[in-house]
């Protein structure tokens, strides 16, 4: 798949070279990841449409047609943190090439280090199937915590084109 075009000037291209130092996910007591099941797609859609509210994803049912047609899309590179009350707290949808499509965190169940914990999944979970990177889009300043997280965690800006 290739890169999404940068949107705006302060788009970046981030990436984390695979394997480097990979250390295990530390999933916050009470939160529980696993991958994605077809029944997952509604809460999914609703998390995505919460927490970027851009009107990107569409209707439900648009967006599970695009979503479920992709070539890249697999349920297993779609890992879903819930907590003890089954309500999905967050989720990093990955596309096969290795590219991180979304990652996003209830806002009610941030701060307790889910979104570091999903990264370090995607990361190790790309090296296992052999992968060389890891690639993600993002906004530098409408972003910006997220992208202090991306570096944190070894991530750097490259060219769009790869």
């Amino acid at each position: 798949m290739p890169m999404p075009a940068p949107q705006g000037e302060n788009d970046v291209r981030l990436r984390r070279v695979l394997p480097g130092e990979l250390r295990p996910p530390h999933w916050p007591d009470g939160f529980a990841m696993r991958t994605f099941q077809a029944t997952d797609a509604p809460v999914l859609h609703d998390l995505l449409e919460l927490v970027f509210d851009d009107g990107m994803n569409g209707p439900f049912d648009q967006w599970w047609s695009r979503l479920a047609g992709d070539s890249e899309f697999d349920p297993e590179l779609c890992f879903l943190v819930f907590d003890r009350d089954g309500r999905l707290a967050g989720a990093a949808l990955s596309w096969t090439s290795g590219f991180l499509k979304d990652l996003a965190v209830h806002p009610d169940c941030r701060g307790r280090g889910i979104a570091e914990a999903l990264l370090w999944h995607v990361f190790a979970t790309f090296a296992a199937r052999g992968a060389s990177h890891v690639d993600l889009k993002t906004n530098l300043f409408a972003n910006a915590a997220a992208v202090r997280l991306y570096r944190r965690l070894g991530m750097v800006e490259v060219d769009w084109e790869g």
